[in-house]
C-alpha cells in the first residue's frame, strides 16, 4: 500500500474534523517514517530484487519494530497518547491515531507477500499477495484514494484558493509519485532507497502542515 494508506489519512478528517492533516498521515503512515530511519541505523534490512512481486521490487527481509502487529500496536498507543497530552484532546482522538498507526500493518498484509511479522522475534509472517497483480492492486488503491479525497473534501473543504491549489496539487502529486513507484524503475541501491524515502516523508509531512495552516 502507499496511497491505500493515505487515502486512510485523508477519510479520519471526517471523524476527527479538528485533527490536523498532517497528525492523520503521520499516524498512517508511521511505520514508513520509522523504516528509513531503522535502515539507516542498521536495525532493519530490505534488499532490491527486481521481480520479487509485480509491484515492488523490495524484499522486505526483516522489520519487525517498524512494521510488527505488535509493536504498531505499542507505537499506536504511544502516539494516540502523546497527541492527547500535548493537546488535551478527548480519549476517543487517541483510539482513532492509534487505529489509524494499527492500520498500516492490515493493509500491508493484504498487499505484501507473507513477510508482514506478527512480532519481533517471531517466525509468523503474513500476507495475502495483492502486489502479485499490477491492475489488482491500482483497482483497490485507486478506489481507496478517491473514497479518502472525497470524504476528506467533505468533512473539511479547503475555502481558500491557496489552499485549494495546495490540496489538489497534494493529491495530484501523490498519484504521480504512485505512478512512477510502480512502473519506475528500481532504485539504483538501498542507500539510494533510505534517504529517498525519509525526504519523502518530510516532504508529505510538511505538505500536509501547509494545507492545514
Amino acid at each position: 500500500m502507499f496511497i491505500g494508506h493515505l487515502a486512510l489519512g485523508f477519510a479520519a478528517k471526517k471523524a476527527a474534523h479538528r485533527v490536523p492533516l498532517v497528525v492523520l498521515f503521520a499516524a498512517c503512515q508511521l511505520a514508513d517514517l520509522l523504516w528509513p530511519v531503522f535502515l539507516v541505523l542498521g536495525i532493519e534490512r530490505v534488499a532490491i530484487e527486481p521481480g520479487v512481486t509485480a509491484v515492488t521490487p523490495l524484499n522486505f527481509i526483516s522489520y519487525p519494530y517498524s512494521h510488527s502487529l505488535v509493536t504498531l500496536c505499542l507505537w499506536g498507543v504511544a502516539f494516540g497518547a502523546i497527541y492527547v497530552v500535548l493537546t488535551r484532546a478527548h480519549a476517543a482522538i487517541a483510539l482513532l491515531l492509534a487505529l489509524l498507526v494499527v492500520s498500516h500493518w492490515v493493509l500491508d498484509v493484504v498487499t505484501h507477500r507473507p513477510d508482514m511479522p506478527l512480532a519481533p522475534g517471531g517466525s509468523t509472517k503474513l500476507g495475502l499477495g495483492l502486489w502479485s497483480s499490477i491492475p489488482a492492486t491500482i483497482a483497490v488503491e485507486a478506489a481507496m484514494f478517491a473514497a479518502g479525497v472525497w470524504l476528506y473534501v467533505g468533512a473539511a473543504a479547503p475555502r481558500t484558493r491557496g489552499r485549494t491549489i495546495g490540496f489538489w496539487a497534494l493529491v495530484a502529486f501523490l498519484l504521480i509519485v504512485y505512478v512512477a513507484n510502480v512502473f519506475g524503475p528500481p532504485p539504483p541501491s538501498v542507500t539510494a532507497l533510505e534517504w529517498t524515502a525519509i525526504a519523502w516523508s518530510v516532504l508529505l509531512l510538511v505538505w500536509a502542515w501547509a494545507i492545514d495552516r
